[in-house]
């Protein structure tokens, strides 16, 4: 049965305490921890088995500085999205998969690793309700971890002063889902500023747990337009595939298409793309590199198999070495 095994609680930063009972915030937190209201990620989860995995006998609940550990809760197979309820009232969303900063020295020692960034889970609450070691937790809807997890972004200023609808982020997030049977976290919009559009890009890049952002806009030649030059300025590697098949699909329709600027690249684990600002611009560039996308995330994601154009000249050599 999936039940909550401890909560854990602190009004300050680092370890945390168990407590009998807690109650949960609707938009904030655990009531009177310090994680409550900080952004997306204000309660943590732990599965019991991770911990009784890496801990080498001298763990307590709360030394991770996690909320709440889960008995028999699957939380490696779920993903951004997954709503729970825990007790009668309590939903949480799951928000973010891990976690990565310096690591504190007594968890150096007890599992030779961060574990919450390892295997840690984090939430916010969408329905208030009290809580207590053995309730029952259900899950109300997976989204399964294995699922693309997207976010699109329109650059527009117009668009960000209300003063036209996004059709073009909408659109692409449509093509996401029945393409790619993307999960789509967030649908933003953000003004022609430079430094706007880089801190929002790498806020979504550097905290929330996604494989792709997408933006919608400013990769014109007018003056406003610097949607590449503010990726250029996040991104640690440049992926000029996605780019050069994007402009031309685009140029076979419209020779209007060899003035766009978008660049792509990847920061970290997400791949971020620049697609044109107008509905049927974006969603054709989306199209020409959508069938990449899914190699390219189980890569960024880790996977250590052969890319498909490497294993049929594998499978050769393996029958020349056989015969040899």
């Amino acid at each position: 049965m999936k039940t909550i095994q401890h909560i854990c609680v602190n009004n300050r930063p680092g370890l945390k305490h168990p407590v009998k009972s807690a109650y949960l915030t609707a938009g904030s937190g655990i009531d009177g921890d310090w994680h409550a209201g900080l952004g997306h990620r204000p309660v943590s989860l732990l599965a019991e088995e991770d911990v009784h995995s890496l801990a080498k006998g001298d763990w307590r609940p709360g030394v991770f500085s996690e909320n709440i550990v889960c008995r028999d809760l699957p939380l490696a197979t779920f993903g951004v999205g997954t709503r729970l309820r825990l007790g009668e009232n309590a939903i949480l969303t799951i928000s973010q998969i891990g976690k990565h900063f310096h690591q504190p020295d007594h968890v150096e020692r007890i599992t030779g690793k961060y574990l919450m960034a390892h295997a840690g889970v984090f939430a916010t609450v969408e329905q208030d309700g009290e809580v207590s070691p053995n309730d029952s937790i259900e899950v109300l809807e997976e989204v399964p971890r294995s699922i693309p997890q997207a976010v699109v972004i329109t650059v527009s200023d117009r668009c960000f002063r209300g003063e036209t609808i996004d059709t073009a982020g909408p659109a692409v997030a449509d093509l996401l889902r029945h393409e790619l049977q993307a999960h789509i976290q967030h649908i933003d919009l953000v003004a022609d500023d430079k430094d706007a559009i880089s801190e929002i890009l790498q806020r979504y890049c550097d905290q929330y747990s996604i494989d792709l952002l997408v933006t919608a806009g400013g990769t014109g030649p007018a003056p406003r337009d610097i949607t590449p030059e503010a990726t250029s300025a996040v991104i640690e590697r440049a992926t000029p595939g996605f780019d050069e098949a994007m402009r031309q699909a685009s140029l076979a329709k419209t020779p209007t298409a060899i003035l766009s600027r978008g660049t792509s690249g990847i920061r970290g684990s997400t791949f971020i793309v620049n697609l044109p600002g107008s509905e049927r611009g974006a969603v054709e560039n989306m199209e020409a590199i959508i069938k990449a996308l899914p190699h390219g995330i189980k890569k960024l994601r880790g996977d250590p198999a052969d890319c498909a154009c490497c294993q049929p000249r594998l499978a050769e050599a393996q029958q020349r070495a056989q015969a040899g």
